[in-house]
């Protein structure tokens, strides 16, 4: 199937799941389709992974629902702590932020429309260096990784048009010294791809999708240099994820109903596969947890009815059916858990070792409109608290109990509204510090639990 036939066939999906209402989460439409020569997700991933995204997610939300039957607990919530030197500030000059951030210690690494890469005191909102961009700053991405001193983001590998005019030009892996921010090496990928299955971290080197997009290969974090590659038939497409520093694949035929996963281990240091598990049908990857693969797939053709499953680093798996009770605005898999917010404002707790819902509650913020495609960010988890966060686009914010899913904190905050094409709000934990990002607007605060 043709790139030009995949997006096609995504753009069909998206609209007809808009006619029954069921919305697939607000900026898969920007991460799947992308304009032309953009960010084509589908040429990494193929159509049936594509697909079965679509399929999952616009239903699911990749994440679910359930009903639970909780007695009024008393909370366990406990009070939030600074982080020495940390008070709290808002940023909000454009340029840094826009496609998003991710923290590391006392900094958040962030980019947007005039910096690739920028680093920012996460204790005072202060700009510490920028990488500016390579001819423009749109986009989904931000910087995936920082580990030993570098940080690990995307840029444009050209500003120049074709001869024809029309711009094409293509993304670099890059690294950056996170002392300075000096731009350490480069090397170009084979398509726009910057979504999270593009590359990441593995033990000793930065497995990345290049030189092509049937490729994996492992980098030196030092030097760019290739250490190995591993390459997959034509016609098979292969998610990827990584457990304990191990990288694994997901691989299924590109088809839009592909009979079985395969899941494969690669060797860190050689690259060799090892065949360690196959599933049945086209297995949607949800997150890891621990030494475990967190996966979905559709059972029947209504969609509702699914199956959870959990696949460790050995190949040993344990399958679960799971029905959602209607469409999911987001959902993550944090620890031992996959929390899920509907689009009705319920938030619910599921237990990936148990199977059972521990509880479903109001999640307690302004839910965006469905109808908008807008997205409500992920939620984020303080383990010391025992809170979980919820974020909406409308600057409202929730805390609930991580055990009983009672409310125990509400809070507000004013950001300004994301520009379309660049990233999701987004909700980040710096210690017990909330970082609520929405547009150029970052806002760093500490919910006083109990006040």
């Amino acid at each position: 199937m043709t790139t030009e036939r995949v997006e096609e066939k995504v753009r069909e999906t998206l609209n007809a799941v808009a006619l029954d209402r069921v919305r697939a989460p607000g900026d898969l439409v920007e991460r799947v389709v992308r304009r032309r020569s953009r960010r084509r997700f589908s040429q990494a991933a193929g159509a049936a992974v594509a697909v079965a995204a679509i399929s999952v997610g616009a239903v699911f939300g990749f994440g679910g629902g359930g009903t639970g039957h909780d007695r009024p607990v008393r909370p366990a919530a406990s009070p939030a702590t600074p982080p020495e030197g940390w008070k709290p500030w808002q940023s909000g000059s454009p340029g840094a932020g826009e496609r998003g951030c991710l923290v590391d210690g006392s900094a958040l690494y962030c980019s947007g429309s005039e910096y690739d890469a920028a680093k920012i005191d996460a204790n005072t909102g202060k700009r510490l260096w920028t990488v500016p961009v390579n001819r423009e700053g749109d986009g989904i991405d931000h910087p995936f990784a920082v580990r030993d001193g570098v940080v690990y983001a995307y840029r444009n590998h050209t500003a120049e048009n074709l001869p024809d005019g029309d711009y094409a030009g293509g993304t670099d892996l890059m690294a950056v010294d996170a002392g300075t921010g000096d731009v350490l090496w480069k090397v170009e990928m084979p398509q726009d791809d910057r979504t999270a299955q593009a590359a990441m971290l593995i033990d000793g080197a930065v497995l990345a999708n290049t030189p092509s997009v049937r490729t994996m290969s492992a980098l030196d974090p030092l030097t760019g240099k290739e250490k190995w590659r591993h390459t997959w038939d034509k016609g098979t497409a292969c998610q990827r994820a990584v457990l304990s520093g191990v990288p694994y694949l997901l691989c299924m035929p590109d088809v839009e109903k592909p009979d079985a996963t395969e899941v494969f281990r690669l060797d860190p240091a050689t690259g060799s596969a090892t065949k360690i598990a196959t599933l049945p049908g086209g297995q949607q990857l949800m997150g890891t947890t621990g030494d475990r693969m967190v996966l979905i797939a559709a059972q029947g053709a209504g969609g509702k009815d699914l199956r959870l499953t959990t696949v460790s680093g050995s190949g040993e798996r344990v399958s679960r059916p799971y029905r959602t009770v209607g469409p999911t605005a987001t959902s993550e898999v944090i620890g031992d858990r996959l929390i899920s917010v509907s689009w009705q404002g319920k938030a619910t707790a599921y237990s990936l070792t148990t199977g059972k819902t521990l509880w479903t509650r109001a999640v307690g913020v302004k839910m965006p409109d469905q109808d908008t495609m807008q997205s409500l960010p992920s939620p984020v988890v303080s383990a010391g608290q025992g809170i979980v966060y919820f974020f909406s686009p409308t600057g409202d914010l929730s805390g609930l109990d991580l055990r009983t899913g009672e409310q125990v904190w509400r809070g507000h905050v004013t950001t300004g509204e994301a520009r379309p094409g660049f990233g999701a709000p987004q909700l980040l934990l710096y210690e017990d510090v909330l970082v609520a990002r929405n547009g150029s607007t970052i806002v760093s605060l500490l919910p006083r639990v109990g006040d």
